[in-house]
């Protein structure tokens, strides 16, 4: 999911760039984040020190659960606790009758699209038509929640169905003054928020929060960041975010806590990558974009596959408690719905299937499992991974539940 190399990604013209040239701001100085309050406590599945927290949040928060997700949730039977925390994806312009049984039996929170989804507009809103009538059958408790459907929306060349927005996120971030980038960027996430809409989607894997470090790089090859300057990214991207979901499709900010120091050959997607800056250089720039973000209320957050070894972890960021539950939630307050990264990446190959890298994402406090392979079976796969922890308690039951409840609140707060 990190980079056009994926298979399906759909390439579409990029528009003319606004007015302005020069990156905004490139040269202000860096600001030291503030100190951030401390979190309401999150469900966390437990390995260790977090296992069993309580669900406690405060009414309001993005994805505050309530007590009829909670009820909802106490119905489902460990195959669709485990289903719930699942997004599926689907090859050709179909959706396979598999997927559709298992959302009817409810066993799915979504489904992400790609470019190898879509022929034409009538094609694909008559998938997700089938996708959303399977989704209300009697026999699905979470029938009265509209089902996650997503995709990549970034802009630019990043854009797996045609629309807006047009400009990359580079090109926002070249506009001058930062103000006139800011509006682009507003633009851009209304725009996203109503393509995304019209095709019957409501959340989109966007915007790139990472900081690039050098021309031509991981994110910079491809103009899917906003700019060198941590300042500059943090505008722009909540610019983006606030627009978007003011446009009632939910934004995700990624990839936490940054890839912007990959380089041009580090691709999780392929291999393994590190990021071997210093947890100084991590927080105060990689992740300051995110304190903006969490402030504007952003509904989900993706973290990335890299290992980030000065962060307390030498496991990939999205199986490390200390970077989801340490970094994100504990010091950024972040209390809304964390989604992986494709579950099938290279990036993971040491961590054996994709049963056990599901489980070790949710023991690491990753809410949502990301089934990007373009496969059904990958979907099927993380759901048999994450029942078989809940079963045999290596994911402590009432965190699972809590976590199902949380999603659920996401979704009740979509259009359906």
């Amino acid at each position: 999911m990190l980079s056009l190399r994926a298979a399906g990604l759909a390439a579409v013209a990029v528009a003319a760039m606004l007015a302005g040239s020069g990156p905004a701001a490139a040269t202000a100085p860096v600001r030291r984040p503030a100190k951030v309050p401390a979190r309401a406590a999150h469900p966390q599945d437990g390995n260790g020190e977090l296992a069993g927290a309580a669900l406690i949040k405060p009414a309001g928060l993005p994805g505050s659960a309530s007590g009829s997700e909670a009820a909802v949730a106490a119905t489902m039977t460990a195959r669709q606790l485990a289903g719930q925390r699942v997004i599926y994806s689907y090859s050709g312009l179909t959706p396979p009758a598999s997927l559709l049984a298992l959302i009817r039996h409810g066993e799915a929170a979504g489904v992400v699209f790609f470019g190898g989804n879509y022929k034409d507009r009538s094609q694909f809103t008559a998938a997700v038509k089938a996708l959303e009538q399977a989704n209300g059958s009697a026999s699905n408790p979470a029938r009265g929640y509209p089902l996650l459907l997503m995709t990549d929306q970034e802009g630019g060349e990043v854009r797996r169905l045609p629309g807006a927005p047009e400009l990359s996120e580079k090109q926002i971030g070249d506009i001058t003054p930062l103000s006139a980038a800011e509006k682009a960027a507003r633009q851009a996430g209304a725009g996203a928020a109503a393509s995304l809409l019209g095709y019957g989607l409501n959340v989109d894997l966007a915007p790139v929060l990472d900081v690039y470090r050098q021309a031509g790089d991981f994110d910079d090859q491809y103009r899917r960041s906003y700019s060198m300057n941590p300042d500059v990214v943090s505008a722009l991207s909540a610019s983006f975010i606030s627009a978007m979901q003011a446009g009632q499709v939910a934004a995700t900010a990624k990839h936490f806590p940054g890839l912007g120091a990959a380089t041009a050959s580090q691709d999780t997607d392929v291999g393994p990558v590190t990021i071997s800056l210093s947890a100084k250089s991590l927080q105060d720039v990689d992740e300051f974009p995110y304190q903006a973000a969490i402030t504007r209320g952003v509904k989900l957050v993706m973290v990335s596959w890299a290992v980030y070894p000065h962060l307390g972890s030498m496991l990939p960021a999205g199986l490390s408690s200390a970077i989801i539950q340490g970094q994100l939630r504990g010091r950024l307050g972040f209390t809304g719905v964390t989604v992986t990264d494709s579950i099938g990446a290279g990036a993971l190959n040491r961590y054996g299937s994709i049963q056990n890298r599901a489980l070790l994402a949710a023991r690491a406090g990753m809410d949502l499992v990301l089934s990007a392979a373009e496969s059904f079976s990958s979907g099927i796969d993380s759901m048999d991974g994450l029942e078989n922890g809940y079963r045999d308690g290596t994911l402590a039951a009432a965190g699972f539940r809590a976590v199902v409840a949380q999603i659920l609140a996401l979704r009740a707060s979509l259009p359906a």
